[in-house]
Formats: structure tokens, C-alpha cells, sequence
């Protein structure tokens, strides 16, 4: 209520229409501030080195990290949710080296992808059901699928497998030039896994649950919405996405290795966040997230060109996340009080 009476019919004010678009954007805020500091590094590696907006270094942000936009997005469904997946990166090194070791050993292409990928998912089925059935707390599940995959791959090899397929090496080595830029399949994948999920979240109708099972689970098991079926659903993404990074990262390395991800699952996470997802769940977008690997492939771009440790990637992403994390935190408290 306010203080004053607003008559009947009457037009509200500029500032209260302001306030009203900022409350009911306030989850683009986060997004928005990625967006600004994205722009604000680009310009700042071509003011100090000149030769920074290239095509050349910009196509090679998507070619460097589509395998991380892909465990991006499947993060993304699991934290909307209010849970969290550590094994992502465990997942990831497991089916890239199980992909390799079958194909090293002459097994048909079209069926070792889809293969690992399954595999991905079924390990993402085992983390909802203990989630969900059993109750399991979602940092403790991922962290029992975390050590469980991470064994796996040192069961398929401990030592590195080189790739040799054709099929799969050229997911990376091939170029879609023009212009100075280019585009490889690796990238195309990675796109096409955000729009794909971008499409789920905002018009289907179990995307729609996502975000409500993140707001209120309690509010929406009472609205009928089935949010036990949406929990595990949303780790099984997230495995998915992780079998198809597993293949992804396969590609771009040319070989397998059971240390493969090792860390994986937390650059995934801050790229989640800076990229505007509360890690509370019920807010964030999958473009959010994808922009958030990008500020994280410029960050490590900066500091090469820099030609500093790449320590001070973790050093300053460290603290961007502290930030975003402060500014969910403003956001949360202002909506609650609205």
C-alpha cells in the first residue's frame, strides 16, 4: 500500500512506472551487468593492445570453450531447480575417455557417441534420484557421482588415449571461414544446445515448472505441477550435457585423459552465476550462462595476451563472483521487501 491515495483510474507516475519495469526486469540486472562487463574488457584489450577485437581471437572464444557453454546450460536447469551438480566435470572426463579407448579399439563411430552420451545421463539419472527419492542433500549426491565418475575413468584408462577418428576430430578441425571468422562444428553444437534449451525453458511447459519448483517447490507441488519428475529431469539434462561435453572437450584436446575436468564443475558454476543465475534457484537464463562462459574465455584471453600466470584467471573470477554474488543477494532482499 502507499502512503498517499491514488485516485480511481488515475495514470501513475513516471517513477512509479519505473519502479514497476525495474521490479518485473529485475532478473535481467545480473545478465545486464555481464553484458557491461564483456563490453567494458573487450574495449579495454583493444584500447591497451590494439589487435585485441579480432576476428580471429573473438571466433576463437566459442571455439575454445563450446564444451563448458554445454555444461553451462545443463548447470543452468539444475540450479533454476535450487540444486547443484559438482560432477559435471567427472562426467565429462569419464565419457570423453570412454569415447576415446572405443574408438581406439575400432568401434563404429555412430554408436560411441550416442553411447557416451547416454551414459551421461543415466549418471545425471542417478544424481536426481538421490535427490529426489532419497533425499539426499543435491551437494552430497553430485559429490558421490563427482568421486564415482572420476573412478570410472581411471577404470576405462590411466593413461591418455589419442583420438584418431576422423568423424570426431573434425567436430574441431573443420572451419566455416569468412571474412576473418570462422566457426566450427564444436561451436555450432554449443549454439545450437542454448537455443535448444532456451526454447524449453520459456515456452514448454516443463520449463516453465523449472523456474517454479526454484521459487517455491512447496508452492508448486500445491498448484498440481509435477516437481519431483522436474528435478530428476533437470539432473538428467545436466548429464546429458556433460556426455556431450565429454565429446566436445574429446575433440578439442585430440585425446582422452581420466584428469580430464578436474575443477571443471566450478568454473561451470561461476559461469553460471556471473552469467545472472541465483543460486538460490528461480531465476537466470541459458543466454545469461552462455555469456558468463564468455566473460570467463575473455578473462583467460586478457591474461595470455597479458602473458601473466594463469593463476589470476581463478584470482579474478574469484572475485566477479563474489560481486554477482553480492548483487543477487541486493536483488533477493529489495524483491522480498517489494
Amino acid at each position: 500500500m502507499t502512503d498517499t491515495p491514488v485516485a480511481l483510474g488515475a495514470r501513475p507516475s513516471l517513477r512509479e512506472r519505473a519502479d514497476r519495469f525495474r521490479a518485473r526486469r529485475a532478473s535481467w540486472i545480473p545478465v545486464s551487468a555481464a553484458v557491461g562487463i564483456l563490453v567494458v574488457m573487450f574495449a579495454v584489450g583493444q584500447a591497451y593492445f590494439g589487435n585485441f577485437l579480432t576476428p580471429r581471437v573473438l571466433s576463437s572464444l566459442l571455439l575454445d570453450n563450446a564444451y563448458l557453454i554445454v555444461l553451462a546450460v545443463g548447470m543452468t536447469f539444475v540450479i533454476l531447480t535450487g540444486g547443484i551438480d559438482l560432477s559435471v566435470g567427472s562426467v565429462m572426463a569419464f565419457t570423453g575417455i570412454l569415447c576415446a579407448r572405443m574408438l581406439s579399439e575400432g568401434a563404429p563411430t555412430g554408436v560411441v557417441i550416442p553411447l557416451v552420451i547416454v551414459l551421461g545421463a543415466l549418471m545425471g539419472l542417478a544424481t536426481g534420484v538421490l535427490v529426489q527419492v532419497f533425499e539426499v542433500q543435491p551437494f552430497i549426491a553430485s559429490l558421490a557421482a563427482m568421486f564415482a565418475a572420476r573412478g570410472l575413468a581411471f577404470v576405462v584408462s590411466l593413461s591418455s588415449i589419442k583420438l584418431e577418428d576422423p568423424f570426431v576430430l573434425a567436430l574441431q578441425s573443420t572451419r566455416l571461414a569468412g571474412g576473418g571468422w570462422y566457426l566450427t562444428p564444436t561451436g555450432i553444437i554449443a549454439i545450437a544446445t542454448v537455443v535448444i534449451a532456451a526454447l524449453v525453458l520459456h515456452f514448454t511447459r516443463f520449463g516453465r515448472t523449472v523456474y517454479a519448483v526454484g521459487g517455491s517447490e512447496q508452492s508448486a507441488r500445491l498448484m498440481g505441477l509435477a516437481t519431483a519428475r522436474t528435478k530428476v529431469l533437470a539432473y538428467v539434462i545436466s548429464g546429458t550435457c556433460a556426455g556431450i561435453a565429454g565429446v566436445l572437450f574429446t575433440a578439442y584436446s585430440g585425446a582422452g585423459y581420466p584428469l580430464n575436468g578436474i575443477g571443471t564443475e566450478l568454473d561451470t558454476i561461476a559461469a553460471v552465476v556471473i552469467g545472472g543465475t541465483l543460486l538460490t534457484g528461480g531465476t537466470g537464463y541459458v543466454l545469461g550462462s552462455m555469456i558468463g562462459v564468455f566473460v570467463y574465455g575473455t578473462i583467460k584471453v586478457l591474461i595470455s595476451f597479458l602473458g601473466a600466470e594463469q593463476s589470476w584467471t581463478r584470482i579474478t573470477i574469484g572475485a566477479l563472483l563474489l560481486v554477482f554474488v553480492v548483487v543477487q543477494r541486493v536483488i533477493v532482499a529489495r524483491s522480498s521487501r517489494s
